[in-house]
């Protein structure tokens, strides 16, 4: 029974070591969730209408707040809650991050 057991848990070891985690193929590409961004929020940060807000130079942690307001439904709006509903923690910081290193008009 020992042996049965140092084998099972010897091939449970081996999976952990020799698979990787789920989560390193899930790797996103930042330019291409920005692009996305892009089609309301221009790519510069800078609404494509009056009724869009700036991004560009807006402080992150407000952004990121926002971000997770609208995935949360929180913030109630329609377009923002379908765009950040896949969005994880770690997207919605980077976005936050680069839209508040853009230059603000």
């Amino acid at each position: 029974m020992k042996s049965l057991f140092a084998i099972v848990a010897a091939a449970l070891c081996a999976a952990l070591i020799l698979v990787p985690p789920a989560c390193a193929e899930q790797k996103y590409d930042l330019a291409k969730v920005v692009a996305e961004c892009a089609a309301c929020h221009g790519p510069d940060g800078v609404g494509n209408d009056v009724e869009i807000p700036n991004l560009a130079g807006q402080h992150d942690q407000y952004l990121y707040t926002q971000l997770q307001h609208f995935k949360s439904g929180r913030r109630p709006h329609k377009e923002m809650a379908y765009e950040s509903r896949h969005l994880t923690d770690e997207e919605m910081r980077d976005l936050a991050r680069y839209y508040s290193q853009l230059p603000a008009r």
